[in-house]
């Protein structure tokens, strides 16, 4: 396919595609979906190898959030069956967080539910990132605490947090349709905060919403001009309880198309596979490795993910390598000027179809069974799954 080749030859020079050719991947078909993914692979490949960084979550306090981002489980409302437990001492997240390091986690997310975090909130989960630097030698981590106040990220960075998740989610024109309690603005200025702290910006989104093709460029388009080091790509979970609980929108094929469109829009940025990944890609989890350079272990926040033990196993089968921390995950050019970013090339005509058109709910079975609430690890006498 012409389109391909074009975003390969972009892919490896770091030149934006247009929004035009981002919303083609999205329009390629099933029979296309091999090619789109070797084509992206080629792009993933050039700035990272076949290394896979893993990334390991603890949730320091779930549940009772007061925001009402309709995707959440934790969320003002929700009548999902989660745990629910307030702030976890410094010294229980630290071996939370060795379980994963233990497991060959690279990276540790400490995150917590709520708007944003009080001043002791930070003082709090400084200790934390204490503990856990001390008790493991090379450990990235990253603080995912809401919205930031003024001054919050420099105290979170000089307590040693390497990076700060905040996602954008969804397009700022639809972000009004998933949450009221703040908007999109809020987020692009915490993640603006973070940057000028000095910590590596995390910053993503959420697939299956019931959004647009336009609305996945638009957002991917907004994260890929922050420039963050790194970009999360979650699919929807719908919890019951919460109100988008019906949303059953995506493939496994559709999957793939998402992470090979950000590949393409994001070529040497880290892209992570996150939560999601085993309720829709299912058996096509390890085709999504060649797209994708950097995954969760285990749990996530509020569900349970595959064994850590078939992570690896995936991993390793697919012939990929778990990445280590003696090596740097960004390629050397995103180190030494990682505020750059290249230009989004003009718009071309669309030859795309309607990318405002919502894409329709798949004819398969809804499956719910994938859907499993977490009931191991932080905040439980259970051991954790890493």
């Amino acid at each position: 396919m012409d389109l391909l080749n074009t975003l390969v030859d972009k892919g490896l020079r770091r030149e934006l595609p247009t929004r035009e050719e981002a919303l083609a991947v999205l329009a390629t078909s099933d029979d296309e979906l091999l090619d789109v993914v070797a084509a992206a692979g080629k792009v993933r490949r050039q700035w990272f190898g076949r290394r896979v960084k893993l990334n390991y979550l603890v949730n320091l306090k779930s549940g009772l959030c007061p925001e009402d981002c309709s995707y959440c489980s934790q969320r003002l409302g929700s009548k999902a069956e989660i745990l629910k437990y307030t702030w976890l001492k410094p010294d229980d997240a630290s071996k939370a967080a060795a379980a994963g390091v233990a497991g060959g986690a690279k990276r540790v997310c400490l995150v917590a539910s709520g708007r944003g975090p009080t001043d002791k909130d930070v003082d709090r989960v400084s200790e934390t990132i204490s503990a856990i630097k001390e008790q493991n030698e090379g450990v990235e981590v990253c603080a995912c605490l809401g919205l930031l106040s003024d001054g919050q990220a420099g105290r979170l960075r000089a307590a040693g947090a390497d990076a700060y998740n905040h996602n954008l989610n969804t397009s700022e024109a639809t972000y009004g349709d998933i949450c009221t309690t703040h908007d999109f603005s809020d987020r692009v200025s915490t993640v603006q905060q973070a940057q000028a702290a000095g910590m590596s910006a995390c910053s993503g989104l959420i697939a299956g919403m019931g959004e647009s093709d336009a609305d996945l460029v638009d957002v991917v388009f907004a994260l890929r001009d922050l420039d963050p080091d790194s970009v999360p790509v979650n699919f929807l979970i719908p919890f019951e309880g919460t109100p988008l609980a019906k949303e059953w929108n995506l493939t496994p094929q559709r999957a793939l198309r998402i992470l090979a469109m950000v590949r393409f829009v994001c070529p040497d940025i880290e892209v992570r596979l996150a939560g999601g990944r085993e309720v829709h890609l299912r058996s096509l989890q390890p085709l999504a490795l060649h797209l994708v350079n950097s995954i969760f272990l285990g749990d996530y926040l509020t569900s349970e993910g595959q064994a850590g033990k078939d992570d690896l196993a995936m991993i390793e089968d697919a012939g990929f390598e778990v990445e280590g921390t003696d090596t740097t995950t960004l390629p050397e050019h995103r180190r030494q000027d990682s505020g750059e970013a290249a230009d989004p090339a003009e718009a071309a005509d669309d030859e795309a179809g309607d990318p405002t058109a919502t894409v329709p709910a798949p004819s398969d079975e809804t499956r719910r069974d994938l859907v499993s609430v977490r009931r191991r690890g932080a905040g439980t006498d259970l051991p954790p799954n890493a």
